[in-house]
């Protein structure tokens, strides 16, 4: 794939079945998505109750294949990912040699020497040509297939009642797939998906790895066998109020190059225990600078919620002790919820800090995250 420009788009295989939809529509690191068909509210609460079908065309999909495949990878991403069977999926950093967060990614085994190695849209082609330059000293090669696959993703507690359904979709041992694992399965005989039990909402779901041309008519099969169960396309919008309620960190917001995993809670991720140099290892293993801000959950009464680059203090002063990288009025739980960066003096639980909303200083308080988990089946 080369670049887009600034006045390139890029449209999902999707899109005319999301204009047939009445979708609305944002650009998304230079992709047209729907960011809406009815309203943010409705489609957020049929994925916590029912189910909701999300197009994620715009990621990024880069293949790893060959014998050092996967010693390749753990040398270029932060966990092991040699330890990975296959059908399984990991989550996974791609590390700046400072340290900083490049990506983070989804790793599937597809294979004893072949990987699937999922990106955020935005990042799409810098991971492609990290995982090209970092894997070139070993016996393996890298493709970005991102232009073959398409990706659609259903959530919600009525996700494997739904999918089970669905016909033409073949997938052996669906009922007993994992989470964080994956299997190959066919749609109308001819056709090859790739089944994984992942998600971004904080709900059970599935993603669908499928050929983009095969997309639509997935697409519309998984609606009109959904239809009675409370199955709703559903937008990005949507998609975002559901992972932060979950605490789920999204690039560009919590992460970034000038982000270490310890900062945002994401040091586990980070194996240095795995024998062998990787990309990032001697900073990671420094860690951030004494002080640095670390993420925070903060939660509020009233119906003000903070924002996006709101400032965070810890009472009168003028100087402020954090900033928020994520906030809405969270749909579920009825009150405004926030993801934020603060000074580690201010990020015990219970603690009262203040959102700057517009001039007011609204309390909140710091909690652990996330904010909502599902109840376990």
């Amino acid at each position: 794939m080369t670049e887009t420009t600034a006045t390139e788009e890029r449209f999902s295989p999707l899109h005319r079945v999301h204009v047939d939809a009445g979708a609305s529509f944002t650009d998304f690191a230079g992709w047209q998505m729907p960011v809406r068909y009815s309203s943010d509210l409705a489609e957020h609460h049929a994925v916590r109750t029912a189910a909701g079908l999300f197009d994620l065309s715009h990621m990024g999909e880069i293949v790893v294949l060959g014998p050092e495949a996967a010693d390749a990878l753990d040398y270029a991403l932060a966990g092991k990912i040699s330890g990975v069977a296959t059908g399984q999926a990991k989550y996974s950093l791609l590390l700046a040699r400072e340290g900083g967060i490049i990506d983070d990614l989804v790793v599937y085994r597809t294979g004893d020497d072949r990987f699937l190695v999922v990106a955020n849209a935005s990042n799409r082609e810098v991971v492609a040509r990290e995982l090209l330059e970092r894997c070139s000293p070993f016996e393996c090669e890298v493709f970005d297939e991102s232009d073959d696959i398409a990706l659609v993703a259903i959530q919600g507690p009525k996700s494997f009642e739904i999918l089970s359904q669905v016909p033409g979709l073949d997938v052996d041992g669906l009922a007993d797939l994992k989470y964080y694992w994956s299997h190959p399965g066919r749609f109308l005989h001819a056709h090859e998906v790739l089944v994984a039990r992942t998600g971004y909402t904080g709900e059970d779901g599935f993603e669908l790895y499928v050929a983009p041309d095969v997309a639509p008519l997935l697409w519309e099969a998984i609606i009109d066998t959904g239809a009675g169960s409370g199955l709703v396309p559903a937008g990005l919008a949507s998609r975002d109020t559901l992972r932060l309620e979950a605490g789920m960190p999204l690039y560009g917001h919590e992460l970034g190059l000038g982000t270490f995993p310890a900062q945002a809670g994401l040091g586990r991720v980070v194996n240095l225990k795995k024998e062998g140099d990787f990309v990032g290892r001697e900073a990671a293993e420094a860690g951030p600078q004494s002080g640095a801000r670390v993420l925070v959950g903060l939660v509020a009464e009233g119906k003000r919620a903070g924002r996006a680059d709101y400032l965070v203090f810890s009472g009168e002063a003028d100087e402020a002790i954090g900033i928020i990288t994520s906030g809405a009025l969270s749909p579920t739980l009825g009150y405004p919820v926030a993801m934020a960066y603060v000074d580690p003096a201010f990020a015990s639980d219970g603690g009262q800090l203040f959102i700057d909303v517009r001039g007011t200083r609204i309390p909140a308080s710091v909690v652990s995250l996330p904010f909502y988990k599902r109840e376990s089946n």
